[in-house]
């Protein structure tokens, strides 16, 4: 299986940098997340994944806020490992294609082949009033740019034969310059002349996945993504994504690795772990999750009430126009278990929507192994609530349980993103027209 470090500040629980243990100044300590980068890399994990937003996703009154660039940071990472990927989020909506090849294919070749994009659209009109927009593009049309985007960016990393670059000396020739290629793109959202000004990088190109489960979004991904990220509550509903974007990835001749989210919560006792999670919950601000909750409904904050059910009045997923599956997730799993906003508020403290498990590592493992065998994930973004001490606890202790009943490999066999998640690297198209 496929298991990737989600790597957030100091912990994916909300409340985790109120713990004695937590370093609240961490998230922007690049040192901090280089003993990460060498933890994970000592467990064997296929890749390091960072989230990214452009946009204070936090009110930084009551937690740590801010991220630093991921594509920066993963290259100040890639200077301390050797083998683990590099993933990294960018927006579509707020970038342009030329800069964002450039910044990839760069990570593609400082990191030798591990570098990997999360092509997310942004959701949310606090972002768009960043970029000089009143409100965020329509959903559809953000998937529109995206596809073009995409399109534009694979071309530019094309621009460059893998030949290209002879560097002979006693020629005086450095570059074959017709293997370097304008793209002349003109489409609706972008015109870009090229070529890119960074040869063709050690995987062709950045191994391209993809995290939205929106009906847009999965569409998107059968035709163009390599992995998806996605969040499920419970194994039918991961078993049914997995066969609808399975059959739609099929249906154009590809397939897709398919990566829920999970945040194991673990202790050497069920006890012990279930004393952690208490701990972590009691720390959850109620009023500011409060807060979140209701403007990631579109309502009112004074409907939510705290020791109530969800009002029966809530937005269709059709009326919400950013991160549509997960809102749809979320008031579902407030439904199914009848929860009140208090306890709501709780589920999503530790992952926002992803699935959390609380238990031993033997516990952890067997959760695990009960999704990749029962057809719901080809592995896993693992999020662990605390950091370091929760990734430390599951390299150590849920990674050789994995290896010891064949689910996980005990070394690298290879050396780049793509060798790690078995994908072959892909030719380059515009040497195939040219030729």
């Amino acid at each position: 299986m496929i298991l990737n470090a989600f790597l957030m500040s100091v912990g994916h629980h909300e409340a985790s940098w109120r713990l004695p243990e937590s370093d609240p100044l961490a998230g922007w300590d690049v040192r901090h997340y280089q003993e990460l980068a060498r933890i994970a890399e000592r467990g064997k994990l296929d890749s390091l994944f960072l989230a990214d937003s452009p946009v204070l996703q936090n009110d930084p009154g009551r937690r740590p806020a801010g991220k630093l660039e991921p594509t920066v940071l993963l290259t100040a990472l890639a200077a301390v490992t050797t083998h683990i990927g590099l993933i990294a989020t960018a927006s579509t909506s707020y970038n342009e294609p030329y800069n964002l090849a450039r910044r990839f294919a760069s990570l593609d070749h400082i990191s030798g082949g591990r570098a990997g994009w999360n092509i997310v659209t942004t959701a949310g009109a606090d972002a768009a009033r960043n970029f000089g927009l009143d409100d965020v593009p329509p959903h559809r049309e953000r998937y529109e740019r995206a596809a073009e985007f995409l399109d534009v960016a694979t071309k530019l990393w094309d621009s460059w034969a893998d030949d290209a670059v002879i560097a002979d000396k006693a020629a005086g020739v450095h570059a074959v310059r017709s293997s370097i290629r304008e793209i002349r793109h003109e489409g609706r959202f972008f015109r870009v002349e090229g070529p890119l000004n960074v040869p063709r990088s050690p995987q062709g190109y950045p191994v391209l996945v993809q995290a939205g489960s929106s009906e847009d979004g999965k569409e998107f991904a059968a035709q163009y993504a390599e992995a998806v990220f996605t969040a499920q509550q419970t194994l039918a509903e991961a078993q049914a994504f997995y066969r609808d974007l399975k059959q739609r990835a099929a249906a154009l001749g590809r397939d897709v690795k398919i990566l829920p989210g999970i945040v194991p919560v673990i202790g050497s006792t069920v006890a012990e772990a279930r004393e952690l999670e208490a701990e972590l919950d009691r720390l959850i601000n109620p009023e500011y999750a409060r807060l979140q909750l209701a403007e990631r409904f579109g309502v009112d904050p004074s409907v939510l009430k705290l020791d109530e059910p969800l009002p029966s009045h809530l937005p269709g997923e059709d009326e919400i126009e950013g991160a549509k599956s997960r809102y749809t997730l979320i008031v579902d799993l407030a439904r199914r278990e009848n929860l009140t906003v208090r306890q709501l508020i709780g589920r999503l403290g530790g992952g926002r929507g992803h699935r959390t498990f609380t238990g031993t590592p033997v516990q952890v493992a067997d959760a695990i192994q009960e999704w990749y065998s029962g057809g719901a994930a080809d592995g896993f973004n693992i999020m662990p609530a605390v950091l370091p001490s929760g990734l430390t606890t599951f390299v150590d202790e849920v990674v050789p349980i994995l290896a010891e009943r064949g689910l996980f490999r005990t070394s690298y066999e290879g050396t780049t993103l793509r060798s790690h998640y078995g994908l072959t690297r892909p030719a380059n198209r515009l040497e195939e027209v040219a030729a």
